[in-house]
């Protein structure tokens, strides 16, 4: 039986590295972290104990196409601390987001989309 002890890190592929790298310590606020010098572009996040590596694939299947922000979609879940502040700061600097202040798991979500399209939930209690 393999024991399972918690989450890592998550990978995401990202065509634009630049504009990927930007959203995620300008928008999320995440802190950039040490990688391995690999033979293909990306870039590693902390996001408390576990890490956010992205990784240059431009052939990677994005969501670019679709129009709305879609809960559905695949995606991971940060847990954040102030969920109006987030709400605030969103709007501030007018990234589209979907809140959802009731939700039925008992925790207040924010859906965002990276500049790729993959789907970040911010929840909060």
């Amino acid at each position: 039986m393999i024991i399972c002890e918690y989450v890592q890190h998550v990978s995401l592929a990202v065509t634009d590295l630049t504009s990927a790298r930007r959203f995620y310590k300008k928008v999320l606020g995440l802190q950039e972290i040490e990688r391995p010098n690999f033979h293909f572009p990306g870039t590693w996040f902390a996001i408390g104990a576990q890490q956010l590596h992205l990784i240059v694939n431009p052939r990677a299947q994005t969501l670019r196409e679709i129009p709305t922000i879609d809960s559905m979609e695949s995606h991971f879940a940060i847990r954040i601390a102030n969920y109006d502040a987030a709400i605030r700061h969103l709007s501030s600097i007018g990234v589209p987001f979907v809140a959802n202040p009731g939700s039925a798991t008992g925790w207040k979500q924010i859906y965002v989309c990276d500049p790729d399209g993959n789907v970040i939930e911010l929840n909060s209690l």
